[in-house]
């Protein structure tokens, strides 16, 4: 009899603080195998494999390409690859970034959806914006199991409650909790109803295995956004409950996350602008001190003009980005 003995954790902001007290609380017998994307800087090696050990009693390691799981290991993604699971073994991929991160946390739970079905348990750590909520759904879905940290446990608590808005989770909990939980619940026998099937989820699971596949083929049409990663036409994905969106190679999107890319390109935008207009003012200011002593009149009036023009420009420019920020700012103390 199939066992829940897959378990897909992610954490994002303030994660590792909470899988050290998940990983604390996993006892050396487990009979799962644990799979853990943290979403990390490309540049720089991870030390999360060794940071998660010093509190394990389970063996834990970077995840290698192709390996078979193990019950009672640990696999953490590796610095710019998705970790996948396609047929009981470990994929890891270049595929396209998800909500600006590789390794993502939804490209890991979507595979193991799709394969394990009522097998697996999904947990939703700390985090910023909202990312692990479209996972996690996916993850109930097939029927497996759902837990999220209680978003007031967390340092950040914006991805636990982005998953609650959208996943009825089976438990919420501490991080703290987490590991007793998990070893009771590994211990269960899952369903033993075939994994349902979903082309969408099989399509997603594609992309992010780098498969010849596009994200038009799969999607509801146009969604009438820009990617912020490649700057292509972004489609709507079909057959969710939340609103997502990838661009045609494979770029995903969750509305949060979209709309912080999307305020970033603006400021960007604005201080070019800035910087042109201020390289204007003073190169119509050199001019227009150039003719100061000459008979036309009327060419250093026009030069002064554009110099006063671009600094008015430049002004209002300033006050844009200052509105900006003052926007972020109010609508992040909103959240918390």
């Amino acid at each position: 009899m199939a066992h829940r003995d897959v378990v897909v954790v992610g954490a994002s902001a303030g994660g590792v603080e909470a899988l050290r007290a998940v990983m604390a609380g996993l006892p050396r017998d487990l009979p799962a195998a644990v799979l853990v994307v943290l979403h990390m800087p490309r540049s720089s090696p991870s030390a999360l494999p060794a940071i998660l050990a010093r509190v394990s009693r389970l063996p834990v390691r970077s995840a290698v390409d192709g390996e078979p799981l193990r019950h009672g290991r640990v696999y953490v993604a590796p610095v710019d690859r998705h970790l996948l699971v396609t047929d009981h073994r470990i994929r890891l991929s270049r595929g396209a970034a998800e909500n600006g991160h590789r390794p993502a946390i939804d490209p890991l739970f979507r595979s193991a959806a799709q394969i394990f079905g009522p097998r697996v348990t999904g947990v939703v750590l700390s985090g910023s914006r909202d990312d692990g909520a479209a996972g996690l759904e996916a993850i109930a879905r097939q029927g497996g199991t759902t837990i999220v940290q209680q978003p007031d446990d967390a340092l950040h608590g914006s991805m636990p409650r982005a998953a609650l808005e959208h996943v009825v989770a089976d438990h919420v909990l501490p991080a703290a909790e987490i590991g007793p939980l998990l070893a009771e619940i590994t211990k269960l026998p899952a369903p033993e109803a075939p994994v349902p099937e979903d082309p969408v989820l099989s399509a997603e699971v594609a992309l992010a295995a780098l498969a010849p596949l596009t994200a038009e083929e799969m999607s509801d049409g146009p969604a009438g956004y820009g990617c912020p990663a490649c700057g292509g036409s972004l489609f709507d994905i079909p057959g969710n409950p939340m609103p997502r969106f990838r661009c045609r190679v494979g770029h995903a999107w969750s509305p949060e996350s979209l709309l912080d890319e999307q305020a970033a390109a603006l400021e960007s935008a604005l201080w070019m602008a800035l910087r042109a207009l201020e390289e204007r003012a003073a190169l119509s200011q050199r001019l227009a001190d150039l003719h100061g002593g000459s008979p036309e009149g009327v060419r250093r009036a026009r030069y002064q003009a554009l110099t006063d023009e671009s600094r008015r420009s430049a002004g209002t420019v300033r006050e844009l980005i200052e509105e900006i920020g003052a926007g972020d700012g109010a609508a992040a103390a909103t959240v918390r």
